[in-house]
């Protein structure tokens, strides 16, 4: 009988011209609404975030459920179920989540599964590590080494921005602390030895003039799901991990589920985000390669209220007499879809989104607010990234037992 790897490996001969393109390093729709995550989730065969696991989230936290489950931007999941019992029983996990370093800054698309998982660490109160993939990066993008590793180190100080509790958060570069720890390496090893080329081969689509380095890659993010990674953490403990992430990383951690049991560990538990579209549209997610697709957090008012005059795709009518008779299409206009994600109140969402479907508010009207919005975000964010120091992001990415 086939293994669920092998099973897993026929997914890309599955998936037809007709579907969405999800996969680790590319995102792109065939429709205008953008993906389909209903489909994907059958796709993928993770489950939906439904009315009933929102209100166990809350039965277990005695705290209202974050806006990003409410409204649907984390839509997905596998085990989440098992990682509520844990927390009601009183026994530990921990959060795992990453960021691929290749620009010098993050847009804010990468804020969506950082802000949320924030609020994950704050409302159980777990150890978080940050993966900071910048071998990943040197081997896919044209990157020296040695910018690689800034790149991680610049980035780590956007993630610190964020808030995270340094007394329970540990950011690494993978280049600096595959040296530093041997049970990382040994850890890697292990899943390398568990999986084929073949099944490698097919869960990513490497293809035969690709580097050894992207297949033997898969490995390294696999690696800190098993608590043994971080023995200065969890000592000799075996504790399950609960990784956010956006849907586009499913396959590496389909994968680890796979291999984890068979290393003595429990498999990950996932929490999905859809993505944050670009500009220019809902069919493709933001892209750090093009800077009129995304919004910076180091872009400045002037910026941030030029790219979204000019280049967010407008749900609206051709001309103002007949936007007031028909209204705007909030399923596809960017300003809308932003709001949705970055503000709080939904009270306000829901009298936006009924002004702009009837008619009564423009298309300029919502791009204004969108601005305010969005420029209030980034300030903020920036005046905290001015306090992050070298040293701050040191103390963040050094090994060392939790408080």
């Amino acid at each position: 009988m086939a293994s669920s790897l092998e099973n897993l490996s026929l997914e890309s001969k599955e998936v037809n011209s007709e579907d969405d393109v999800v996969n680790p390093w590319n995102v792109c729709s065939k429709n205008k609404t953008g993906i389909d995550y209903d489909k994907l989730i059958r796709r993928f065969g993770s489950s939906k975030i439904d009315e009933k696991l929102l209100l166990r989230i809350e039965a277990a936290t005695k705290k209202p459920v974050h806006h990003f489950l409410k409204r649907g931007i984390f839509f997905s999941h596998r085990d989440l179920y098992s990682i509520l019992n844990l927390y009601e029983q009183g026994k530990p996990f921990y959060l795992y989540t990453g960021r691929g370093p290749s620009s010098n800054s993050l847009h804010i698309g990468h804020l969506i599964p950082f802000i949320f998982t924030k609020w994950l660490q704050d409302t159980f109160n777990v150890p978080l590590v940050i993966q900071l993939t910048d071998d990943e990066k040197y081997l896919w993008k044209d990157l020296t080494l040695e910018e690689a590793k800034r790149l991680s180190v610049e980035n780590a100080k956007d993630i610190i921005a964020c808030g995270f509790d340094k007394k329970n958060t540990f950011i690494f570069s993978d280049l600096q602390f595959m040296g530093e720890y041997p049970s990382f390496y040994a850890n890697v090893i292990k899943i390398q030895k568990s999986v084929t080329f073949n099944q490698v081969k097919g869960i990513f689509g490497f293809g035969d003039s690709d580097v050894i380095g992207k297949i033997a890659f898969p490995a390294v993010q696999a690696a800190p799901c098993l608590s043994s990674t971080f023995p200065f953490i969890f000592g000799d403990q075996k504790v399950p991990c609960l990784v956010p992430c956006a849907i586009d990383q499913d396959p590496y951690f389909r994968m680890t589920r796979d291999v984890a049991p068979k290393l003595g560990f429990s498999k990950p538990a996932l929490i999905h985000s859809s993505f944050l579209p670009s500009l220019q549209g809902a069919d493709t997610k933001m892209s750090a390669s093009d800077l009129n697709s995304s919004i910076y957090l180091k872009d400045t008012p002037k910026e941030i209220k030029n790219k979204i005059n000019k280049y967010a795709f407008s749900g609206g009518q051709e001309t103002v007499e007949l936007h007031r008779e028909k209204g705007g299409d909030c399923n596809v206009d960017i300003s809308y879809q932003y709001l949705k994600h970055f503000l709080e109140s939904d009270e306000e969402l829901m009298n936006i989104e009924k002004a702009y479907t009837s008619g009564k508010m423009l298309t300029g009207e919502l791009k204004k607010i969108l601005i305010e919005s969005i420029t209030k975000i980034v300030q903020e964010h920036q005046t905290n990234r001015k306090k992050i120091t070298d040293d701050d992001a040191k103390e963040f990415m050094t090994p060392r037992k939790f408080s």
